[in-house]
Formats: structure tokens, C-alpha cells, sequence
């Protein structure tokens, strides 16, 4: 019990030191910062650490609160994340019982599941049966306009927004033979791992990006970006063995599974944008844009992380 609350704190102790550090460097730059565009380039930084500031914060009361606290954290991310992706692509009338089950009934549901440890029905409540009831419920409102896209926007924002992201608290199902630390430590890796990919990526990408990897998708992704921040990721992952069941080696490879799924999920979450014509999911997070933004590359990470610790360590 005390080598757990160890952990935890050094976890805790951690992220908040670089939290402080990054903070004292933003301003930094901050003051140095000459041209408008340097100026605006440390506004948005500086706002997307605050920003940070806030999310560690609740992501730590979260998890200290045990699987409750995670459940309901990551039942209401799901649920703005959802309600996000379907302002960014409209529905019509007729969708608006099919949304209300979608929010009200499938969503809570799904992390009531979870909740109750029943893996042979979460994992394929939304797959399965979510995915009937919303072209059943949408055909009996009798519009048939337009009627495959929309339902299909429907059963996508439910795996992305909700089944994939489920998957996260998930893991505090899992049982381990052997690990002798706590399942909110796999949470806090697969998030730390996921979100340090993302933020390095931006990092390097401002600092040395010159070659954009799908420009027409994501201009801001580079391939500088991307090798920098998924190697740095991987090392972060590595370093963070000892909270996992995982060697080094085995902490090493799922940090570069998660973090190039966190990858893909990134952009193809942008290419969604841009169809739509616009930046951000949302405004919800200075600096963030929505909470669509900041969980995209999480989204296709925890579904992957989940299953392949749960097949070959449980």
C-alpha cells in the first residue's frame, strides 16, 4: 500500500513539475518575444499550458476518487465530445429521438457497463446493438433524405466519441496475475504516453517542422513533429515502466503503438474538420479548441492499449 501511494504521488509530483517548469518557460519566451507572430505563437502556448493546468488537476482528482471518479470523468468528456462532433455535422428532425437515445440512454449505459465489469456486454453494446437501434429508431421517424449519411454520422460519433474513449477507465477493470501496482497507474500511462506524443509533436513541429505530412489534411503536422514527439513519447513510456506490468522493452513498444494510433486519430479527426470547414471541435479548452481536439488522438490509442494489455497480460 505505501509502494502504491509512492507511485502515485511520484506520478502526481511529477507531471506538476513539469507543469511549473513549462509555465516558468513560457513566460520566458514570452518576454523575449519580439514580432507579432512570435508574440501570438507564445500566447497560444502559454494558453495551452494553463489549459494543461486545469486538466491535471481533474484528471488527478479523477483517478485518486478511484473508478467512479473515472467513470464519471470520462462519461462526461464522452458526452461533450459527442455533443461537439454532432454541432460539426448537423442532423435534421427526424435524428432527434435517435440522439436523444445516443446521449441519454447509450451513452450512460455504456459506462454503467463498465462499471459493473461486464466485458462480454461493453464491448459490444455499441458495435452491436447501438448500431441497429440508431437506423431503427431513425427509419421510424419516416424521413428517408439523406438517410444513410445521416445515421452513419450518428453511429460514428458513438464509437469515436464514446466506445473508443470507454476504453480508457476501462482498464480499471483489469485484473493483472502478478502486478503488484494499481490499474489507475495504466490509466495514467496510456494518458501521460498519449498526451506528451501530442504535445511533443506540436513542440518539434514548431521548432523544426519544414515538411508537411498531409498538408492538405493537417498543415501543422510535420514529419520533423512526428518523429521527434513519437520518439520522445516512446522514451517517456520506457521511463515509466515501473507503474506498468510491462519490461522496459514492453513499455517501449506499446508507447509507439499508442502513440502512432494517437497519431491516425488525430488526423483523421482533422480531416473531418476541414470537410466541415473549420479549426477546432469547439471552444470548451484556451488554447485547445473542444474537447474533440484534445481526446482525438486518445480516442484510436485506449481501444488498442486495452485490448492488447488485457490479451497478454491478464
Amino acid at each position: 500500500m505505501h509502494s502504491l501511494d509512492f507511485r502515485l504521488g511520484a506520478m502526481v509530483g511529477g507531471v506538476f513539475a513539469l507543469l511549473i517548469v513549462a509555465s516558468i518557460f513560457g513566460r520566458m519566451l514570452a518576454l523575449r518575444a519580439k514580432s507579432d507572430k512570435g508574440r501570438k505563437v507564445m500566447q497560444n502556448l502559454n494558453a495551452r499550458i494553463r489549459a494543461w493546468w486545469v486538466m491535471a488537476i481533474i484528471f488527478f482528482i479523477a483517478i485518486a476518487l478511484g473508478s467512479i471518479g473515472s467513470l464519471l470523468l470520462f462519461g462526461a468528456v464522452s458526452f461533450m465530445a459527442l455533443r461537439e462532433y454532432i454541432t460539426l455535422t448537423p442532423t435534421k428532425r427526424a435524428d432527434h429521438r435517435a440522439l436523444f437515445w445516443a446521449f441519454f440512454v447509450i451513452t450512460p449505459l455504456q459506462y454503467l457497463l463498465i462499471g459493473i465489469h461486464w466485458y462480454g456486454l461493453f464491448s459490444i453494446f455499441i458495435p452491436v446493438y447501438a448500431y441497429l437501434l440508431v437506423p431503427i429508431r431513425n427509419v421510424m421517424a419516416g424521413d428517408c433524405r439523406e438517410f444513410l449519411a445521416r445515421t452513419s454520422k450518428i453511429q460514428w460519433g458513438l464509437m469515436v466519441c464514446v466506445y473508443f474513449v470507454s476504453y480508457a477507465p476501462a482498464l480499471l477493470s483489469l485484473k493483472i496475475q502478478g502486478y503488484q501496482g494499481d490499474s489507475r497507474e495504466l490509466l495514467f500511462f496510456l494518458v501521460a504516453v498519449v498526451q506528451f506524443s501530442d504535445v511533443l509533436q506540436y513542440v518539434f513541429g514548431m521548432c523544426f517542422g519544414r515538411h508537411a505530412i498531409a498538408p492538405e489534411v493537417s498543415p501543422n503536422k510535420t514529419v520533423e513533429g512526428f518523429v521527434g514527439g513519437v520518439l520522445s513519447a516512446v522514451v517517456v513510456g520506457t521511463l515509466l515502466w515501473w507503474i506498468t506490468p510491462f519490461t522496459p522493452w514492453q513499455a517501449a513498444i506499446m508507447s509507439l503503438v499508442i502513440t502512432l494510433m494517437g497519431f491516425w486519430g488525430g488526423l483523421v479527426m482533422s480531416a473531418i474538420k476541414r470537410d466541415r470547414g473549420v479549426k477546432d471541435y469547439g471552444v470548451s479548452i484556451p488554447g485547445h479548441g473542444g474537447i474533440m481536439d484534445r481526446i482525438d488522438s486518445l480516442c484510436f490509442a485506449a481501444p488498442i492499449f486495452f485490448h492488447l494489455t488485457r490479451y497478454y497480460f491478464t
